[in-house]
């Protein structure tokens, strides 16, 4: 899972990045060359914390997500807007944090002169929309052009003109491509045009310190407030401190955490696991997905030979004590390709290659 924090300057927007991370890097500008900074993570999990202790496995592999922080819109560009860096860098993201600005802080001015969190995300909004529309146009007359000199399937470019004049549409009336009703077909055939408004995005509203999170109405994407620099602090001690820090300020759990499932829910992501002595494993997965998906994520071969797969949910397995006490309850489970993986399950894939 790949996720940018994107944001206009001064939005704290790599405290949040070092939040999330524990880092303390910040996004520079080198010679007009903007720099991405990334990181990855693993995902807490006391699920597989506790798998590997029953198979007392010699190693754990967590479940990741790569968050990269990337300069701010309009830094490195006088014209403002998305530089041609940023928007290759948000091209192959899995997903958009959109860092508000909601603190006040006199050292650090806001590039608008005052701290108005709706209006930065209307601003930001537009600059996403616009952004889309001006790729959409262009292929669209391309496409025109080619169609009119005879070349290609015209009758697949006839498919293609209707699918952009909906997404012009869309575009043109202020609508992300994200709230548009796609087909799978259809999702393919733009997959590759680096359209930013149909990423799944998570608005990320940056608080000082005691402060209640603004409104942002009308907004259709969720909202999730964080203290940056509350959480930066946090992220940066050691577990036995960030325990008192968090008992001290009231909170019940590191704000990262709260990131994490919400970028689960943003891209429909769950997780199921491999166990045994040698290793226990998270794994990623598309909730909806199938087993044999989830044998093709552990390796192409094993989903290439897939017969039949063992699946237990993690709860049954860990309130059972073991695979024997699970096969005497009746919980292990043999199931075929195309069954609907769970969130937690365990997977062991009978396969022939």
């Amino acid at each position: 899972m790949k996720l940018a924090l994107i944001g206009l300057p001064q939005s704290g927007k790599t405290t949040i990045f070092n939040a999330l991370t524990g880092s303390e890097r910040a996004v520079a500008m080198s010679a007009g060359r903007i720099e991405v900074h990334t990181e990855v993570v693993d995902v807490p999990d006391d699920r597989l914390r506790q798998l590997a202790d029953l198979y007392s496995a010699k190693k754990i592999v967590h479940a990741q997500i790569s968050f990269a922080d990337v300069a701010g819109v309009g830094a490195g560009d006088s014209g403002g807007g998305l530089s041609s860096q940023v928007l290759n860098a948000l091209a192959g993201m899995d997903g958009l944090l959109l860092v508000l600005r909601a603190f006040e802080d006199p050292a650090v001015p806001h590039p608008a002169e005052s701290v108005d969190p709706a209006r930065d995300l209307e601003s930001l909004q537009d600059e996403l929309l616009l952004n889309d529309l001006i790729i959409v146009e262009r292929r669209s007359e391309k496409l025109a052009e080619t169609r009119q000199k005879g070349g290609g399937n015209l009758q697949e470019a006839d498919k293609q003109l209707a699918l952009l004049a909906r997404l012009q549409e869309a575009l043109s009336e202020n609508k992300p491509l994200r709230e548009l009703e796609l087909n799978d077909a259809e999702r393919q055939a733009i997959a590759g045009f680096g359209l930013l408004t149909l990423k799944p995005l998570l608005i990320v509203v940056n608080l000082g310190e005691g402060q209640d999170a603004p409104a942002l109405p009308g907004t259709q994407s969720p909202v999730l407030s964080l203290q940056g620099k509350l959480e930066m602090e946090l992220a940066q001690m050691a577990p036995e401190d960030a325990a008192e820090f968090l008992a001290e300020y009231g909170l019940a759990e590191p704000g990262a955490q709260r990131v994490i499932r919400a970028a689960y829910d943003l891209l429909s992501t769950q997780t199921f696991y491999t166990v045994g002595e040698p290793e226990a494993h998270a794994w990623m997965l598309e909730r909806g997905a199938s087993a044999l998906e989830a044998a093709d994520t552990i390796h192409s071969d094993i989903a290439r030979g897939f017969i039949r797969a063992e699946i237990i949910g993690a709860e049954d397995l860990l309130a059972l004590g073991g695979m024997a006490a699970a096969r005497d309850a009746g919980k292990l489970r043999l199931e075929g390709r195309d069954y609907t993986m769970q969130d937690g399950d365990i997977i062991n894939v009978r396969f022939n290659v």
